[in-house]
C-alpha cells in the first residue's frame, strides 16, 4: 500500500510498531465541526502519527461535519451529519494531487 486517504474517517490510533513497518503516506480529509470525532481522539492520532515519524497529511475543512462527501447525508448540519459541496469538491482535488504525488514517483 503507497498511500490511505480517509474522508470524514474515524481515527484509529496506530501503535509505534504498526507505523515502524507501514511505508505509506497518509491523507486525512476531516470535517472542522465534525462532532463524531472527538479533540481526544484527533490529539491521539497526530501525536501517534508524529511520534512513530509517518509521512502524513490532515486537511481540515471549515464548516463541514461528518458525511461532508455524501449527498445522502441531506444539508442540516445541526445533525452533526451533512453534505457540503464545497468541501467535498475540495477534498476531491487534494485526494488527486495526493494520488499523483504517490504515482508519479
Amino acid at each position: 500500500v503507497l498511500g490511505v486517504a480517509s474522508f470524514h474517517g474515524g481515527l484509529t490510533v496506530p501503535t509505534p510498531e504498526e507505523l515502524k513497518t507501514c511505508k505509506a503516506r497518509f491523507l486525512i480529509l476531516h470535517g472542522a465541526d465534525d462532532p463524531l470525532v472527538k479533540p481526544e481522539e484527533i490529539a491521539a492520532f497526530t501525536g501517534a502519527m508524529r511520534q512513530g515519524g509517518a509521512d502524513w497529511q490532515m486537511v481540515w475543512f471549515g464548516g463541514a461535519v461528518h458525511s461532508f462527501t455524501s449527498p445522502g447525508a441531506g444539508s442540516d448540519k445541526s445533525r452533526g451529519v451533512a453534505y457540503d459541496p464545497k468541501a467535498a469538491a475540495r477534498s476531491w482535488r487534494y485526494m488527486l494531487v495526493f494520488l499523483k504525488e504517490i504515482f508519479s514517483e
